[in-house]
């Protein structure tokens, strides 16, 4: 029977009681998909899926986004499916070498943005006993809740745009190996604007939809005041009372709700201390849409 246990920090459940090597019943689905919505972060602990039962989970949720390319980079024969990894076998890295290492939320430099973030662990680093290669969350609902309302007020109406060179020249000063994007690389990916405060679209609550790693300006403010204005929004959602870490375990699948948290990888562990995940990120192509919301939730849906 599918329990759903909440933890006792802003964000995070283990969800038990089901095999996600097998289609999940609707009414399943449903309270997974609502409890993403309450709790942000879902661990499925003891669930050691490979690839392709890992791609048809995360479809129910949304479009898959298909790596660009692809080749050492995903699962073959799934470019839905990536796989991050620090291992390198006869010389070459398997799969994605340096996965994102700054606070961010996936897509969000996309016209139509990322949903939700699907991972299994295949290999943990661990040193003395300790697993190591945590994901940190920070949680922008409870955050915007917080704000003051002249804050609320101000940008109520207000729109931010999000451009993917800025994370990509982030982790190149980092000390990634990635190369500087080209001019048509740029053209295919161009800044994208999206309100500041989203609606959150299981929950109704609001979001601030704007993170570190994408987020160049506030549109409807003179720059100076802009960088102000985001670096306090940065600020703000990453007090401590915002976030959760999760330690992984080999076999967990993680869940995660692009909408409603910022994550970030914690690179604590060194070379020779190996981390493996398999990946589908899915986009938010669905669940804006109030009649498939409804059919997903198994719940009628207020208007908006």
């Amino acid at each position: 029977m599918l329990t759903i246990e909440p933890g006792r920090e802003v964000l995070g459940a283990r969800v038990t009681g089901i095999d996600l090597d097998e289609p999940l019943a609707p009414d399943d689905f449903a309270r997974i998909l609502r409890a993403l919505g309450e709790h942000g972060v879902l661990c499925f602990p003891d669930q050691p899926i490979e690839a392709a039962a890992l791609r048809a989970f995360s479809a129910r949720f949304g479009e898959l986004q298909v790596i660009a390319g692809a080749a050492g980079r995903t699962e073959p024969g799934m470019p839905e499916v990536s796989v991050l990894s620090n291992v390198i076998v006869d010389g070459k890295p398997i799969g994605i070498p340096d996965a994102g290492q700054d606070w961010h939320t996936d897509m969000t430099y996309n016209h139509v943005v990322g949903f939700v973030n699907v991972l299994v662990a295949k290999k943990v680093p661990t040193r003395d006993g300790k697993p190591l290669g945590g994901t940190e969350f920070a949680n922008t609902q409870a955050a915007y809740e917080d704000l003051p309302a002249d804050v609320k007020s101000r940008l109520a109406n207000a729109t931010a745009t999000h451009d993917w060179n800025n994370f990509h020249e982030l982790m190149r000063r980092k000390g990634s190996k990635r190369p500087a994007l080209t001019e048509a690389q740029r053209r295919e990916r161009p800044p994208v604007a999206h309100p500041v405060f989203l609606t959150h679209p299981i929950t109704g609550r609001k979001v601030i939809y704007v993170n570190p790693g994408f987020t160049v300006k506030i549109d409807q403010l003179e720059p100076g005041e802009s960088q102000e204005m985001l670096d306090y929004l940065f600020a703000h959602v990453l007090k401590p009372a915002y976030r959760y870490r999760h330690h992984w375990s080999v076999g967990d699948v993680l869940l995660w709700d692009h909408i409603g948290t910022w994550h970030y990888a914690v690179p604590d562990y060194a070379p020779d201390e190996h981390r493996l995940m398999k990946r589908c990120q899915v986009l938010a192509d669905r669940i804006f849409d109030r009649d498939l919301r409804e059919r997903m939730l198994g719940v009628p849906v207020a208007a908006e």
